[in-house]
């Protein structure tokens, strides 16, 4: 049988495993199966060259039940409605398994960003909230940058509320500019949640860090400051990382034996995360298949591009040495992949605990906006390195006390807390 790849389709498979474990009630088990809420829109823009175009737009809701909906905005010519659902689900738990008073939701707007003017994005972005203004809000729905989407249109989307609604709200969006009711930290934030979970595993798995060895999917922005991260704070090696090259259309992974100096690729990288390749191999790295990342021999594999990369076709590729996945993308591996390395040992650091160091500083982020006072950027790490250490250490706890898989646990630590939320509204 071939494997299912949908992505809403594995978020709730991988959610019908716990609720067994957890004997959830089948009523129970379908709220939470299914999104509360989700809006699909056509959005019309005029381009610079004076037509019109319409673009396809997803805002999903699928569980408020401990705070509003929170959850990034893709830009992303694959995009679907399905991907938007797993994602929202996703976020659900993130929030709930990092302890933050938010639930999850997730947007989409399927296009490639990277064909887009500035003044057309912007033109766009203003589209989307005209649209949905009426269910966001600090207290409803609260969205932040994702895969295609930055600062700066967040800001364009900030000011298009504030101005329908006639007050400044700076905490309907996170992930703005600094300056414009952003966050410091905000931009390293998601990759060094990574790296601080990675070290927390190390330390249980009993791993000199300053030892190991790194191979990373992805050149945005979480593979970036999860590249440094391995380096600056747990003193390791990156020998690789992949990334999509928009010109070409494909993807290749850029390795360097002796390891890649992260600041050097992000100089040569675009806004989208494509790596200039002859800039690249003028400085000795080799540029391989973009799928040559997961064989690598490494100690860790940081996957941090998108959901489904390690499915049960290249799970047969993970080299031996491989002991921890850190998963800084969302959902990226199958639950066909996820029995091989059970079956293998490998230890992974889930998902929705791994990388959500992003969504912790956007409540940070949402914090400040609501006090109109801001933080220093080393004590929004600080309090980062916190949340995301405490987070690690409940759901270990909870793999060592019901002797179940790290997803497994991760999931069972939110799915309790969010059951908890309901019961106490009344939901239940």
């Amino acid at each position: 049988m071939a494997e299912n790849t949908n992505a809403f389709s594995m978020a709730q498979q991988q959610f019908d495993h716990v609720a067994d474990l957890l004997g959830l009630d089948h009523q129970v088990r379908e709220l939470l199966r299914w999104p509360l809420r989700e809006y699909h829109l056509r959005l019309p823009v005029h381009m610079d060259d004076g037509g019109l175009r319409v673009f396809q737009a997803f805002r999903v809701q699928h569980n408020d039940a401990l705070g509003p909906n929170k959850g990034g905005l893709r830009f992303h010519a694959a995009e679907t409605a399905d991907t938007v659902r797993a994602l929202a689900m996703w976020m659900t738990w993130k929030c709930a398994v990092a302890d933050i008073p938010l639930g999850g939701g997730k947007g989409g707007v399927v296009l490639d960003p990277a064909t887009l003017s500035a003044n057309e994005k912007e033109r766009l972005c203003r589209a989307f909230i005209r649209e949905l203004w009426r269910v966001l809000g600090p207290r409803q729905d609260v969205p932040a940058p994702d895969v295609g989407s930055n600062a700066q249109m967040m800001g364009w989307m900030m000011d298009e509320y504030s101005r329908i609604t006639g007050q400044y709200t700076p905490g309907v969006i996170t992930g703005k500019p600094v300056g414009g009711g952003g966050s410091l930290g905000r931009k390293e934030a998601t990759g060094y949640g990574v790296i601080y979970t990675l070290r927390e595993a190390m330390k249980c798995l009993n791993i000199d860090s300053t030892q190991t060895t790194a191979a990373i999917q992805g050149f945005g922005n979480v593979g970036q400051y999860a590249a440094k991260g391995f380096i600056s704070e747990l003193g390791g090696k990156v020998v690789c990382v992949s990334y999509w090259d928009r010109e070409d259309r494909a993807a290749y992974t850029v390795y360097k034996q002796d390891g890649i100096d992260p600041e050097f690729l992000m100089n040569i990288t675009d806004q989208y995360g494509s790596i200039d390749k002859d800039k690249a191999v003028q400085a000795d790295y080799s540029i391989e298949e973009g799928d040559d990342w997961i064989t690598k021999e490494a100690d860790v594999l940081i996957p941090a591009a998108l959901e489904g990369q390690i499915n049960a076709e290249t799970v047969k590729n993970i080299h031996e040495r491989v002991k921890i996945v850190a998963e800084g993308a969302n959902g990226p591996t199958t639950p066909e992949a996820d029995q091989v390395l059970m079956e293998r040992d490998i230890f992974v650091v889930p998902d929705f605990l791994c990388n959500a160091g992003g969504v912790t500083t956007s409540y940070f982020e949402g914090v400040q906006n609501d006090m109109n006072f801001y933080w220093t950027k080393s004590e929004v790490l600080e309090k980062l390195d916190d949340k995301m250490t405490q987070a690690f250490k409940g759901v270990y706890d909870m793999a060592q006390t019901q002797d179940v898989f790290m997803r497994d646990a991760a999931y069972m630590v939110a799915i309790n807390r969010v059951v908890k939320g309901m019961e106490l509204r009344g939901w239940l």
